[in-house]
């Protein structure tokens, strides 16, 4: 039984090392905008059936439960907090912050899937054709593509993502474009790319995009950028709660190990 447990206290120590791991990168976004934090489940292995419930004796009678023997844990998957990241005003005009569960479709290199991906990054620059494009990585262009004219001033951004702006040579503001959200039956499926970045699977389902506002995408807030929804305390708590777990996995091997070491001076004695 030694054996299993060395076995079964590896398994703890592999799990809690992966926990380590998302712990570590939740902590070093606590400042990335719209960073969402990943928390860790974990399952049970399969069990050693020594006696079955209900098996019968030599005098008939019905054992009431039976003896199992676990075989460690695993980790069944890492789940997405989609929580809303505190607003953190800019006082930046082309910053725009997602109240609410949508997301900002842009487009990405075509090797990465079908070359769309979706973000909560607001963080909107005007690159040099004019496009308005997610200021992370090289300047991701939103899809639809929203073009600002040339001489394009005093640019204000409605909660249902009507983008107004002042044009050289007009006195009034004239409409350049609509910002869509698009949102998912099951984001917790999409795949993470990096760089704040989200892409549809089968699991997440297809995309839903629409006006903001509407059919529970969101609105837009102008002049913020939605926060981390990290919290540090939380975090650091679960870090030290993980480390006695990794520490009480390791004293299992050593009681194992010391076990198994008795039972082979058995014989030399």
């Amino acid at each position: 039984m030694a054996i299993a447990a060395l076995n079964s206290a590896a398994t703890g120590l592999r799990a809690l090392s992966t926990q380590i791991d998302v712990i570590a990168n939740n902590l070093s976004n606590a400042e990335t905008t719209a960073f969402k934090a990943s928390r860790v489940n974990f399952e049970d292995l399969m069990y050693q059936t020594l006696k079955q419930p209900g098996a019968t004796n030599a005098a008939g009678d019905v054992a009431p439960s039976g003896i199992f023997v676990g075989l460690g844990t695993q980790i069944s998957n890492t789940q997405l907090d989609l929580s809303q990241g505190s607003p953190d005003q800019t006082n930046r005009e082309e910053d725009v912050a997602i109240q609410g569960s949508g997301f900002f479709r842009v487009k990405v290199l075509s090797t990465l899937g079908d070359g769309t991906a979706y973000t909560r990054n607001g963080n909107l620059f005007v690159n040099n054709t004019g496009e308005l494009v997610v200021g992370s990585g090289d300047g991701y262009r939103l899809d639809p593509s929203i073009t600002l004219p040339k001489g394009t001033t005093d640019i204000s951004i409605t909660q249902d993502g009507e983008i107004d702006a002042t044009i050289a040579g007009k006195t009034a503001k004239t409409k350049v474009g609509n910002l869509e959200l698009t949102t998912f039956i099951n984001p917790q499926g999409l795949n993470q790319l990096g760089g704040g970045l989200y892409q549809e699977t089968d699991s997440s389902g297809p995309p839903i995009t629409g006006t903001p506002g509407q059919n529970g995408t969101g609105q837009i807030l102008q002049d913020y950028l939605e926060n981390s929804n990290v919290d540090p305390v939380k975090e650091l708590v679960t870090l030290i709660k993980t480390q006695r777990s990794f520490e009480l996995n390791s004293q299992s091997i050593q009681t194992a190990d010391q076990a198994l070491q008795t039972i082979a001076n058995l014989k030399r004695s």
